[in-house]
């Protein structure tokens, strides 16, 4: 019986990198559920990074080092999004119980009569009680999102800082494997990490200091409208507008509603323009400013990284957009230093 051949070289190399293809596209699919929880880490790893430096040259210890940073970094994180998360849902619960009474024809006429004979007229045109019906159950299907989200975003926290203790603790052992996965000498290789670390604290930078903005102008005119609890309030929509697909739409929104429906019509109309085009806008305008500044990026190039990041990869992209952009800018250094002809 003859032994049998090995393939040849090439159609060997053919199967094998379709193989490769094909797990590679497994293991991504496998690690889809995981991106938002390990975009997060991965940032809190790197804002983290000197903190559990000086504690590694202290102790000696990199899993005592690690699990006191991932304690300081749930302390300064994980306690703003309880009482974020908390006071949003009272304001949620609160405002689909008080709007919906108000919603009431019994409630329009009794306090508000010209409103309710207003409206009366639409009669012939419009089913109003359905459509108040639809208000109450849009406002109910909210609040329902509202709790199913903070359990996901529970369940995605709870994971952040799982991977980031081992992030932290065995930092130098992922970045040795990683550097022999790529194609880069070291030089190159620290290029990177470095481009990557200073992307990830620009990102967070910006994003914090915008969030600070917002916040400060939405106290600001919920203070000149005499609303109740302006600075508790603008911290409220300070910490929001770090959430993308929220912000601090969510809170001035309701206080503008709740305005109107009071016949405060004018403090309504100051508010909802103030918050449309001065809070909702402003970081549209300095958040590509500031990530641009600190990463050499032209203020649109910046903005399209951003926004495009967000559509593509959902609220991680606030980082994996600026991201994406800095590591092609640097891989192209890398390509052009290559290619360079070499001096005579």
């Amino acid at each position: 019986m003859e032994p049998e051949r090995p393939l040849p070289p090439l159609p060997a190399m053919v199967i094998l990198s379709g193989l490769m293809l094909i797990l590679i596209v497994v293991l991504a699919l496998i690690a889809q559920p995981f991106v938002p929880a390990l975009v997060w880490s991965l940032t809190l790893a790197v804002m983290f990074a000197p903190v559990e430096r000086q504690l590694r040259t202290r102790t000696g210890s990199p899993a005592l080092a690690a699990s006191v940073t991932l304690l300081l970094a749930a302390v300064l994180v994980v306690i703003p999004v309880i009482l974020v998360v908390s006071a949003l849902l009272d304001e949620i619960i609160a405002g689909a119980q008080t709007y919906g009474a108000l919603l009431s024809p019994d409630a329009l006429r009794r306090g508000w009569p010209e409103a309710a004979a207003f409206l009366a007229r639409f009669d012939p045109w419009f089913d109003l009680a359905q459509l108040r019906q639809f208000i109450s159950a849009q406002i109910g299907l909210l609040s329902g999102r509202v709790v199913q989200e903070s359990a996901t975003g529970l369940v995605t926290l709870l994971l952040t800082f799982y991977f980031l203790f081992y992030l932290l603790r065995d930092k130098a052992k992922a970045l040795a494997a990683l550097q022999r996965l790529v194609p880069l000498d070291a030089g190159e290789f620290h290029e990177l990490v470095g481009k990557t670390s200073q992307t990830v604290f620009a990102s967070v930078y910006a994003t914090a200091a915008v969030a600070a903005l917002q916040g400060l102008l939405g106290g600001l005119m919920f203070w000149v409208l005499d609303l109740p609890a302006p600075i508790f309030w603008g911290v409220v929509m300070g910490l929001l507008a770090i959430v993308p697909f929220l912000g601090a739409f969510v809170v001035w929104v309701p206080a503008a509603i709740g305005l109107a429906l009071a016949g405060e019509w004018g403090s309504a109309l100051v508010l909802t323009v103030w918050g449309t085009l001065v809070v909702g806008l402003i970081d549209n305008i300095v958040y590509p400013i500031l990530v641009g500044k600190r990463l050499s990026l032209h203020p649109m190039v910046s903005f399209i990284a951003i926004i495009g990041g967000l559509v593509l990869f959902g609220a991680h992209g606030i980082v994996l957009g600026p991201l994406v952009v800095a590591l092609a800018q640097a891989l192209l250094h890398i390509w052009r230093v290559r290619i360079a002809p070499a001096p005579a």
